[in-house]
């Protein structure tokens, strides 16, 4: 099974990106099911390295990177990248600009979509 989750939210404005990731890294771990994750909106702000969460919040980087150690897809969107002025030098290790026709073909190849 294909899965793609579509996360929206920055990353400690609301618990959604936490809660997306953990999700993505779950359904991952069986070894039969591909997930894919694409940033969009403030989304894309999860995927930017070197960020201190606030007091007692969850460290989405971390999730994030626990996430693409297994060799999994992230991708984020280019123009909310460069509407927030965000490089592709400041992504975490794994992840990679993406655009929206990488995210129709996704979502046509996917037989699950999420969105967070």
């Amino acid at each position: 099974m294909q899965i793609l989750i579509i996360v929206n939210d920055g990353p400690y404005s609301t618990e959604r990106p936490y809660q997306a990731l953990r999700l993505a890294t779950a359904l991952a771990g069986d070894g039969e099911t591909t997930v894919r994750l694409f940033f969009m909106s403030d989304g894309v702000r999860c995927a930017v390295g070197g960020q201190a969460p606030p007091d007692g919040a969850k460290d989405v980087e971390w999730m994030l990177r626990r996430f693409l150690a297994g060799r999994r897809e992230a991708s984020v969107c280019q123009s909310c990248m460069d509407e927030r002025g965000i490089t592709e030098a400041q992504l975490i290790e794994g992840a990679s600009r993406g655009n929206l026709e990488q995210l129709a073909a996704w979502t046509r190849e996917s037989d699950r979509v999420l969105v967070f």
